[in-house]
C-alpha cells in the first residue's frame, strides 16, 4: 500500500517553496535586480502550480472524494480556506511585482512578510486537509474513482507535465519521490520531465541553489 498520496507529495512541494521565498526573502542582497528577477520567475511557477492545483482540485478531486463518501460541508470548508489562500496570493504578487521591478531592501521585507502570512494559511489548509482526504485518498488507491482521478488529472500538455515533474521532485525526498513516480513508466518519465522540463531545470532550480 502506498505511504503517501500524489496530493500530499505536491502539498509537500508547496511547503518547500514556501520556506524558500521566506529564506530568500530573508536574505535578500539590496539592488540586486538578478536575484529579484530569478524570484520572480519562481514566483510565476509557483502562483501557476498553485492555482492549477487548486482548479484540478475543484473540477476533478472534489467530484471524485463525493463518490468516495466525503461530505459537502467538508468540501464547503475546504473551498472557503481556498478563498483565505486566494487573497493571501494576492498580496504576495503585489509584493513580487514591486520587489522585481526595484529590488529594494524595503520591498523585499514586504513581500517576505507577505510571503509569511501566505505560509501561515497555506500549511493551515493543506494540514485540515490532509488530516481529512489522505487516508481517503489511501484506502482507495486501487478503486475505479481514484484511478479515474489520476487519468484526468494526467490529461495536460507534455510541456505542463514536464514542468510539473521537474518542481515537484526538486528537493523531493525519496519517500516523495517513490510516491510521485510509482505509476509512470521510469522511460516515459525520464522524456517528460528531462525533454520538458528543462525549462524549470535551467530558468527556476538554481534560484534555490543560490
Amino acid at each position: 500500500m502506498a505511504t503517501m498520496s500524489m496530493n500530499k507529495v505536491i502539498h509537500r512541494a508547496f511547503r518547500r517553496d514556501l520556506d524558500r521565498f521566506v529564506a530568500a526573502l530573508g536574505s535578500f542582497p539590496a539592488g540586486d535586480h538578478e536575484r529579484a528577477a530569478g524570484l520572480g520567475r519562481a514566483w510565476d511557477n509557483f502562483e501557476d502550480q498553485l492555482t492549477h492545483h487548486h482548479t484540478g482540485e475543484h473540477e476533478i478531486a472534489w467530484p471524485a472524494l463525493r463518490r468516495l463518501g466525503v461530505s459537502d460541508d467538508l468540501l464547503a470548508q475546504l473551498d472557503a480556506e481556498h478563498d483565505v489562500m486566494a487573497g493571501a496570493l494576492g498580496d504576495a504578487l503585489t509584493t513580487m511585482t514591486r520587489l522585481r521591478t526595484s529590488a529594494s531592501a524595503d520591498d523585499a521585507a514586504a513581500a517576505k512578510a507577505a510571503f509569511e502570512q501566505l505560509r501561515t494559511v497555506t500549511i493551515t489548509h493543506l494540514d485540515h486537509e490532509e488530516s481529512e482526504v489522505e487516508d481517503v485518498y489511501l484506502s482507495n488507491v486501487d478503486s475505479p474513482v481514484v484511478k479515474e482521478m489520476g487519468k484526468q488529472f494526467a490529461k495536460v500538455s507534455p510541456a505542463r507535465g514536464g514542468r510539473f515533474f521537474a518542481w515537484l521532485l526538486d528537493g523531493a525526498t525519496p519517500e516523495e519521490k517513490a510516491a510521485a513516480t510509482s505509476d509512470i513508466p521510469a522511460p516515459v518519465l525520464a522524456v517528460i520531465s528531462g525533454v520538458f522540463g528543462r525549462g524549470y531545470r535551467k530558468d527556476i532550480a538554481p534560484v534555490w541553489r543560490s
